[in-house]
């Protein structure tokens, strides 16, 4: 069973991508609701990128960007977290979101006196899964938050990162800090 909350937060994500895109300093190419050419090819639509259906896009979010990296199971102890790393993922991909969470967690765990180090492969298997438990069991809803903190401060690091290497990406860091940066509040106040 998925929280509902996964509705709103692919309805804000449509909103705030917009509809058709064909930036010329955009690696994505062209885009639709946020869905590249490319994930759409692989989902399965053959259309214009221009025409892609509402409903195809939202399935495509759903299934490879909550469900697939188990963000879902994420959202479970930790809603405002999952909603942060569903957007981190659609962003920048699902495992580099997963891999975030992983450095974060094992940043926090206190030298491993509240769990072992994880394996940052980027993937939330049970292991991930459990450390994520137990830094909650420890650090309660603050735990949460300072989680939220440490995976936005990977990303505007990775998004000052490719600027300096690729300055056609200086076209969208702007947007990218503003947007994505602490400024998750419409999608964490639907998963309260």
């Amino acid at each position: 069973m998925e929280p509902s909350n996964i509705k709103v937060l692919i309805a804000e994500v449509i909103r705030r991508k917009g509809g058709y895109s064909n930036h010329p300093a955009d690696r994505g190419g062209p885009t639709n609701m946020g869905i590249t050419q490319a994930v759409a090819r692989q989902q399965g639509y053959t259309g214009d990128m221009r025409s892609l259906p509402r409903e195809s896009a939202e399935q495509i979010y759903r299934r490879l960007y909550w469900h697939a990296p188990r963000f879902y199971d994420v959202a479970k102890v930790a809603p405002k977290l999952a909603a942060e790393l569903f957007d981190t993922g659609i962003n920048m991909g699902t495992g580099r979101a997963a891999g975030f969470l992983q450095r974060a967690l094992n940043a926090l765990n206190r030298n491993q006196k509240d769990y072992d180090d994880l394996k940052i492969d980027r993937q939330l298997g049970p292991k991930s899964l459990g450390a994520l438990n137990r830094l909650l069991l420890k650090r309660g809803k603050e735990g949460e938050d300072v989680l939220i903190k440490a995976v936005e401060a990977l990303q505007g690091a990775h998004y000052l990162r490719l600027a300096e290497k690729q300055p056609t990406q200086e076209a969208f860091i702007y947007g990218w800090l503003k947007n994505r940066i602490g400024n998750l509040g419409d999608e964490q106040n639907a998963v309260d």
